[in-house]
């Protein structure tokens, strides 16, 4: 499938369903409880491991959701062999990513007011790439610009004003 073709809502659903079998076998080995939620957001597949027992579930989440970037990736394979397409697939444990993303989201806006206060870049720390996307998309939303700078683990977002030129063609488009 090329890059640009849009998956189906019965492959994406798909997707989710293979993924979530393959969760519940790792979920058994592991000797953890837990249930399973799938569903389609943003046109990806997404699983979320839910459980009540919260000192398993922190295991699968792991420092800095080292663990839940792992269970993605291994997810992510387990989707591909059984496809042969690569998925886009998101793993979440017990609302970790949306508790991520809030965080990354006031990062984002603290960097946007240091920047329309004294006019100057500012960079942040080094991020993943689904960091410096939600960073990105924040800076976007709120009408300045952001770069991705450096080599990969050390690369960071630089928050920047617009340029004058840049507001007179955004003007030019509406």
């Amino acid at each position: 499938m090329a890059q640009d073709d849009v998956k189906t809502i019965d492959q994406l659903n798909e997707e989710a369903d293979i993924a979530a079998d393959y969760l519940e076998g790792l979920l058994d080995i592991a000797d953890y409880e837990g249930d399973i939620e799938m569903g389609v957001r943003n046109d990806r597949p997404t699983v979320q491991i839910v459980a009540d027992d919260d000192t398993d579930i922190k295991h699968l989440i792991g420092r800095n959701g080292e663990v839940v970037d792992a269970l993605q990736q291994l997810t992510r394979l387990a989707v591909q062999q059984k496809t042969g397409e690569r998925s886009h697939l998101i793993v979440d444990v017990d609302g970790f990513l949306k508790r991520k993303r809030q965080r990354l989201r006031d990062i984002a806006l603290d960097a946007i007011d240091a920047v329309k206060d004294t006019g100057e870049p500012v960079d942040l720390k080094p991020m993943n790439s689904f960091e410096r996307k939600v960073v990105h998309d924040v800076v976007r939303e709120e009408g300045l610009k952001s770069r991705s700078h450096g080599e990969e683990p050390h690369r960071y977002v630089t928050v920047y004003m617009r340029s004058k030129a840049e507001d007179d063609e955004l003007e030019d488009e509406e």
